[in-house]
C-alpha cells in the first residue's frame, strides 16, 4: 500500500545547503527514485547545479508568501514528462504512481484510451498521447478507489501542489 512508503513532502529547506527557503525566493525542486520511493528535494537558486542523476521531473517556482493564495493547479507538461520517465521503473509503488499520473493525464485529456490488454496475469491500459502521437502501456494496479485517492494526494503533495 501507498502509505507504507513514506514520501518527503516539500520541506521549504534547501537540500544541498540546509538553509531556509524564503517565501518568494526561486526555487528548483526535484523528484529522484530511491530505492523503492519516490521523494522530493528542494534547492535554492544558488546551490543548484541541474537535475541529479536519477531524476524523474524538476521544476522551478518560488516559495508560497503567506498572502498568495493556494489553489490546485496542475502542470500538464511535468504530469506527462514523470509519467514518461516512469515508464521503466520498476517496483509497485512507482507503478501505482505512474498509474494514477495516467489517470490524471486521461482526466485532462492529455492522454486518450484506447484498448485494454491483457498479459501474463496482468491488466494494461493502453493509451495515446493525441499531441505527440505516441502509444503507452501502463499496468493496471488494482487499486481501490480509497488507493487512488491516497496515491492522487502523494502526487499533488509531492509536486507542492496543494
Amino acid at each position: 500500500m501507498i502509505a507504507d512508503y513514506p514520501i518527503l513532502a516539500n520541506t521549504r529547506t534547501c537540500a544541498a545547503s540546509g538553509r531556509p527557503l524564503n517565501p518568494g525566493e526561486k526555487v528548483h525542486s526535484v523528484l529522484i527514485a530511491e530505492g523503492a520511493q519516490v521523494v522530493r528535494r528542494d534547492y535554492s537558486q544558488e546551490a543548484w547545479q541541474g537535475p541529479p542523476a536519477g531524476s524523474i521531473a524538476h521544476w522551478v517556482s518560488r516559495v508560497p508568501t503567506v498572502q498568495q493564495k493556494r489553489r490546485l493547479t496542475f502542470d500538464d507538461e511535468l504530469l506527462m514528462s514523470a509519467f514518461e520517465r516512469l515508464a521503466d521503473e520498476p517496483g509497485a509503488q512507482k507503478t501505482q504512481f505512474r498509474y494514477v499520473l495516467a489517470l490524471l493525464l486521461l482526466r485532462r485529456r492529455r492522454l486518450k484510451f484506447e484498448d485494454v490488454r491483457h498479459s501474463g496475469g496482468e491488466t494494461h491500459l493502453v493509451l495515446s498521447c493525441p499531441k505527440s502521437r505516441m502509444t503507452f502501456e501502463v499496468i493496471d494496479p488494482q487499486l481501490s478507489e480509497d488507493d487512488i485517492r491516497r496515491v492522487q494526494d502523494e502526487v499533488v503533495r509531492l509536486f507542492g501542489w496543494e
